[in-house]
């Protein structure tokens, strides 16, 4: 091999272990090989046999050299953006990602057919439609409008479970809930996902042993076993607030006659989307939007049930984010703004200009949307920091937004990021192209605004909202920016990049080899 294609399949290794959360010490231990060698490796230093290449392929799970003439290479994506970009028009925010992955877990409640309207085609629903196929659910899309079809089997095949597909999604232990009711016995891989610092899978097993789950920890898996029967004695508090805690909770219950409380629970969007589902089902539900739930669930539920997930608050963040730093004027519809507020009234101190049209109903009858359109702002930094809070704070999944505002405000801002290890440090990426981000310590973040951004090329940061956080910044960006391998970015947004370039932007997708 030429240096030159030593180089490029190195920087495409490197690209794909970082997409997969792995260091090069754990990629090195798959090869059984040492990390100096990875290093080298992808440094392309180190000349590569076509086993190598082979073993590391299946090691990340990515084809990393096309052999033959295929039309198009499987490696990893990248975007090309060539700003400064001003954005115009309209666009209709998509349905909830995270209301879409729980639903999916819910729907092995169901034993009759489920029908969920305008899912998300993004990755992670891709990985948990591959995990419900490798266990005899049967899938379908019904149409291009992302309508899809879900009809579980009479009995579910645990022990055939794409263990590759599951371990590429953290929405995996949301499998619990639902499976502690089907099997007795059974195992699910380790939970992956977005590089956000240690997340405890505690709450989720604290939660659910109230329901006769116990759950051991072997090599690479969730060993379950279920006392089957077992319901709550008393009202269930939860350790934490947290979404997938409270979702998981919910969907034990569901099968669960007796009247369950959960207290202390996640009144967010997607558990929202979830409990309208339920009582879809039949489930009955009081308190939802609030912190304590009153669930009465059934012994058995098999319906035929049409059910639309609302869209999604964060994606709506993005977009006003794109353009706030743009200095554009577009309008966002289709925004639930119940779970918008609290951004938009500090947003509002900051100085931005806004116009919001009358209140409507989404598909599911229940979450109020309307029409935002944004106008070109002089914004100044907060008089106090901005931090996220359950809902009805501002979301977590929000903050990282705020980072790129802040950095086209006048004056300095304080972001504390309190939830995440690690995920405040990858804001500073946004240095790279001219911003100024001083990171503080692993929770917190000084921006200084504003900022005369420039292109650069920058790797996708392993965490969603981050890495769109630098593609917004990209929009803003004099000359061209690259961002290399963007699967982290296609797991929470359905084809963001075509639907940026349809307001005015230049973004052209593209592969290496």
């Amino acid at each position: 091999m030429t240096e030159d294609y030593l180089r490029k399949i190195g920087l495409r290794i490197r690209e794909t272990r970082i997409q997969r959360s792995l260091t090069q010490a754990q990629l090195a231990e798959r090869l059984g090989t040492s990390q100096g060698a990875v290093t080298r490796i992808e440094r392309g230093l180190q000349n590569l046999s076509l086993d190598m290449l082979a073993r590391i392929g299946e090691a990340l799970d990515a084809e990393i050299v096309a052999l033959g003439s295929k039309p198009e290479a499987p490696g990893p994506t990248h975007l090309r953006v060539t700003g400064p970009t001003t954005l115009s028009g309209s666009i209709a925010v998509k349905s909830s990602k995270n209301a879409g992955v729980a639903l999916l877990c819910a729907s092995l409640l169901n034993r009759g057919t489920t029908v969920l309207r305008k899912v998300a085609r993004i990755e992670e629903v891709n990985r948990l439609l591959e995990v419900l196929t490798s266990i005899g659910v049967r899938t379908r899309w019904l149409n291009e409008d992302g309508d899809l079809e879900i009809q579980p089997p009479a009995v579910l095949d645990l022990s055939r479970i794409d263990v590759d597909a599951a371990r590429r999604t953290r929405s995996i232990i949301m499998f619990l809930g639902p499976l502690l009711h089907r099997s007795a016995d059974f195992q699910l891989p380790y939970a992956g996902g977005c590089d956000l610092g240690t997340r405890t899978v505690e709450p989720h097993l604290s939660a659910l042993k109230s329901f006769g789950l116990a759950v051991k920890a072997t090599e690479g898996s969730y060993h379950a076993r279920v006392d089957v029967g077992t319901s709550p004695e008393r009202p269930i508090v939860l350790t934490e607030r947290g979404d997938t805690v409270t979702e998981n909770a919910l969907m034990a219950a569901a099968l669960s006659p007796a009247t369950t409380v959960i207290r202390n629970a996640s009144p967010n969007y997607m558990v929202q989307d979830l409990c309208f589902y339920l009582e879809r089902l039949g489930v009955q539900i009081e308190g939802i939007g609030t912190t304590t739930l009153r669930v009465t669930g059934k012994e058995r539920i098999d319906v035929d049930v049409d059910y639309a997930p609302s869209e999604d608050p964060i994606e709506a963040m993005s977009l006003v984010a794109a353009a706030i730093v743009t200095d554009s004027q577009i309008t966002i519809r289709r925004a639930p703004i119940e779970f918008l507020e609290i951004e938009l009234a500090l947003l509002e101190e900051m100085g931005f200009r806004y116009d919001r049209g009358p209140e409507y109903l989404a598909e599911n009858d229940r979450t109020r949307l309307v029409d935002l359109t944004t106008y070109p702002s002089v914004l100044h930094a907060p008089s106090d920091k901005i931090h996220p809070m359950p809902f009805p704070g501002l979301n977590i999944d929000n903050l990282p937004f705020f980072a790129v505002i802040a950095a086209v405000a006048h004056g300095q801002t304080l972001l504390h990021d309190w939830v995440y290890e690690n995920r405040a440090i990858y804001l500073t990426e946004l240095n790279r192209l001219g911003a100024r981000v001083k990171l503080l310590d692993p929770h917190r973040v000084m921006i200084e605004g504003p900022t005369h951004w420039s292109g650069t090329e920058v790797v996708c940061p392993p965490a969603l909202r981050p890495a769109v956080v630098v593609l917004l910044a990209m929009l803003a960006s004099k000359g061209t920016s690259v961002l290399r391998s963007v699967y982290v970015i296609n797991r929470g947004y359905e084809d963001l990049a075509e639907r940026l370039n349809a307001l005015g932007a230049d973004i052209q997708t593209f592969r290496d080899i």
